[in-house]
């Protein structure tokens, strides 16, 4: 499906996309594959059906050593990661080995993304959320699972928790990573800084700026889709994702010595655009969101354990994390800050980061 609003893949420019841009289904395929060779761990990929028919890519990862020991495993609550925008799966693996050793592990590509299907989304952002969660739900029921821990990442996050509302019964520990679209747009005059809160009752540490990246992103969400860009581009368009995301090379150098990360980045956007369609509905200026999230955490089920995992030097704002514990007293919800991480802290600092998700993890059980 095509949506109206981008230039490229609307109208009598869609059948260009194929020529113009270099990319494929079968590349980002490809490209994935070899992400993947990484995982040294039992890794069963597949596609799930969902009961609108759509499908979910989606990886499992068991211990190697829990396929070949004598002893039965303890059963444990499975943990589900779930990536953030323009994301997929393949940047979780950094972290799917470590975080597979004492339970199974899913990461899947939410609806819209990656290699997932790419229905239309529709622009009302209650409609649009309402798909993505649904998706989650049905994703679940596909895959028998009864509860889970449910991760998410920047956009994740955000879909994490309103399905956590929405299905408190089939959470056991939400853990929200440097969460996009929490704190209500400021009022005018005052400073924007996504992911900041009002920081009433707790200290305000001052932030820097979006990076230049996700400034030219939100200006387009006002006139295009998100990613329309790098359509737009043809050809040049892995040369400006390698230009404006140099940092997904240096996060994965020590894997990769070419540039497989921002190809996978680059393959995974300049598909025909569907979730970024969901995004821009969910989303206005500067990455506000329309339904910010952070007044309705009072929602979610007081027995519900939260944790937010933030990055020290990311553009959002570890403050709102402790918002989000005053607006649930007497429930438990604890803010952790990985030094020398910036908004991919998985990826920034995956020995920390996998350390704190374990050990999260195995407060559950």
């Amino acid at each position: 499906m095509h949506d109206e609003t981008d230039p490229v893949s609307s109208g009598w420019l869609s059948g260009w996309l194929p020529s113009w841009c270099p990319t494929s289904m079968s590349l980002l395929k490809s490209t994935e594959a070899k992400i993947l060779a990484c995982i040294q761990n039992e890794l069963w990929s597949r596609f799930v059906t969902l009961q609108s028919q759509e499908k979910i890519w989606t990886l499992t990862v068991t211990h190697r050593a829990n396929k070949t020991s004598a002893q039965p495993v303890p059963s444990r609550t499975p943990l589900v990661m779930l990536h953030g925008f323009g994301g997929g799966v393949g940047l979780w693996v950094r972290n799917l080995d470590p975080l597979c050793r004492s339970r199974s592990v899913h990461a899947f590509d939410l609806l819209g993304f990656g290699r997932s299907s790419r229905p239309r989304f529709p622009s009302d952002p209650v409609l649009a959320e309402d798909q993505s969660v649904t998706a989650i739900e049905e994703w679940r029921q596909a895959m028998g699972l009864e509860r889970m821990i449910l991760l998410g990442h920047s956009l994740g996050g955000y879909l994490a928790t309103s399905y956590a509302v929405r299905h408190p019964e089939r959470v056991s520990h939400l853990i929200l990573v440097d969460p996009w679209g929490f704190p209500e747009r400021p009022e005018a005059g005052e400073p924007e800084t996504p992911g900041s809160g009002s920081g009433s009752g707790s200290s305000v540490v001052k932030r820097q700026g979006p990076p230049r990246w996700v400034k030219m992103v939100a200006s387009l969400v006002s006139l295009f889709n998100p990613l329309a860009v790098i359509r737009a581009a043809g050809p040049w368009g892995p040369v400006l994702v390698h230009r404006f995301r140099p940092d997904f090379k240096r996060k994965f150098e020590d894997l990769f010595d070419d540039d497989t990360m921002t190809d996978y980045i680059y393959h995974c956007n300049a598909q025909s655009p569907s979730g970024e369609v969901g995004f821009k509905a969910l989303s206005q200026s500067l990455g506000w969101a329309k339904r910010p999230m952070l007044p309705r955490v009072t929602q979610l089920s007081p027995t519900l354990p939260v944790s937010l995992v933030y990055g020290a030097q990311s553009w959002v704002d570890f403050n709102t994390g402790e918002r989000v514990k005053q607006l649930r007293p007497g429930s438990f919800t604890q803010t952790v800050v990985i030094e020398g991480a910036s908004h991919h802290v998985y990826a920034d600092q995956p020995e920390d980061f996998n350390r704190t998700v374990e050990k999260i993890c195995s407060s559950v059980d």
